[in-house]
């Protein structure tokens, strides 16, 4: 298939271009993300939960999953407690617990307990010193596994998944267990900053093979 001759883009040289404006352009087009919601611990035993949308799970053997930090004009409470300790949960988050999740985002001072404010009960963790959230739907114990400082003050931490722990309703016991996804009423982040899309509009296709393929020119 050839490409048009003139096609209809608008490009932007990101080299050129500062990084509030790249960051817009990411931020409103990568969509949608889904949102880790990290409880983590300061070595002074100060506890901290923080949303973070720039995440996604990267590997299964080992099961690995990756955050980005973004840059303020000071690396963040998670960030700091992250590297200081070597030990984060991450949460998914399920509509029900969004305005919980949206206010741990405020820019309160360091020793202000975002899980107490919000009202969000813990229940102790298994493997890692923070504890998890019990509403949750989802979390994942996780150990440091590495750290990239992609740019000044800008982080992206990798994590490897010790133990997951998933609420009783959204997952059967059987020796192959498998997840409800869709009853879990997850929520990920859109464009601009207070906008949120729900995972409830779903559709299927069928992965094709290369089998088929050859079947299908036979037919012709």
């Amino acid at each position: 298939m050839t490409a048009p001759e003139e096609p209809s883009v608008r490009s932007f040289d990101f080299t050129a271009m500062t990084a509030d404006e790249c960051y817009r352009l990411l931020a409103s087009s990568i969509v949608p993300r889904p949102i880790a919601w990290v409880v983590s611990r300061s070595k002074a035993g100060v506890l901290n939960a923080a949303p973070y949308s720039f995440f996604n799970c990267f590997g299964g053997d080992p099961p690995v999953i990756a955050i980005g930090i973004l840059p303020q004009e000071a690396l963040k409470d998670t960030a700091q407690n992250i590297l200081q300790t070597g030990e984060f949960v991450v949460h998914l988050v399920s509509e029900e617990l969004g305005e919980a999740m949206n206010l741990t985002c405020i820019d309160a001072p360091p020793e202000v307990n975002e899980i107490e404010l919000a009202g969000l009960e813990t229940v102790a963790s298994s493997q890692v010193g923070p504890p998890r959230l019990a509403a949750a739907v989802a979390a994942f114990e996780c150990r440091l596994a590495h750290h990239i400082w992609t740019g000044p003050k800008q982080l992206l931490v990798v994590g490897s998944v010790v133990e997951a722990h998933f609420r009783r309703d959204i997952i059967d016991d059987g020796d192959r267990p498998r997840l409800d996804t869709p009853a879990m009423h997850l929520i990920g982040r859109m464009h601009g900053r207070g906008v949120y899309a729900r995972t409830t509009d779903l559709f299927e296709m069928a992965r094709p093979q290369w089998s088929d393929q050859d079947e299908a020119e036979e037919t012709r």
